[in-house]
């Protein structure tokens, strides 16, 4: 198992506050080129045309956001943090709701199915606590930034970000 054996995973785990700080000054994160995370929307919706559910796909400055349905606050995302004062790319699955037992029982019932995402995800995929805000959880990894003027990287992240998507929101969405 890739998570602490912890009953609460999001409460659990231990996330230095200082590597966030200036998490908040979210507007100096653009480091790709404008249009970067357009290019990964249109790979994204080629790799994922045949997933179920209503698909929303929204673009922001920082990345590109994926949900099914209503329900925002569990979404798929790619997208520019900052993990010890440096800018990286979080590829993965997000439980945001406001309250953290929302998020520890939509982590728990993802949890009780690893052993069917896991070989689809392999083991860059880290199921914890959200980077930088406690209360949140995630499935997800951390890649460097990608050079936004080559296409065959925004492609790779798209193909990643599908990934999560096909392995995972079967099992989200069927409870």
């Amino acid at each position: 198992m890739h998570t602490a054996d912890y009953p609460f995973p999001c409460w659990s785990q231990t996330v230095s506050r200082t590597a966030f700080q200036g998490q908040r000054g979210r507007r100096n994160l653009a480091v790709v080129a404008p249009g970067f995370f357009e290019i990964v929307r249109d790979a994204f919706e080629g790799f994922v045309a045949r997933v179920d559910g209503r698909r929303n796909v929204f673009v922001h400055s920082r990345g590109l956001k994926v949900w099914f349905g209503d329900e925002t606050r569990e979404h798929y995302e790619s997208q520019l943090i900052r993990v010890d004062g440096e800018v990286r790319l979080e590829i993965g699955f997000h439980a945001e709701h406001p309250k953290a037992p929302q998020n520890n029982e939509v982590l728990r019932r993802l949890l009780d199915v690893e052993t069917i995402w896991r070989p689809e995800l392999g083991d860059d995929a880290v199921a914890g606590e959200f980077i930088g805000r406690a209360g949140w959880c995630r499935i997800s990894e951390v890649w460097p930034v990608p050079d936004s003027d080559d296409i065959d990287e925004a492609i790779d992240v798209a193909a990643r970000l599908a990934d999560y998507v096909i392995a995972l929101e079967p099992m989200r969405s069927a409870t």
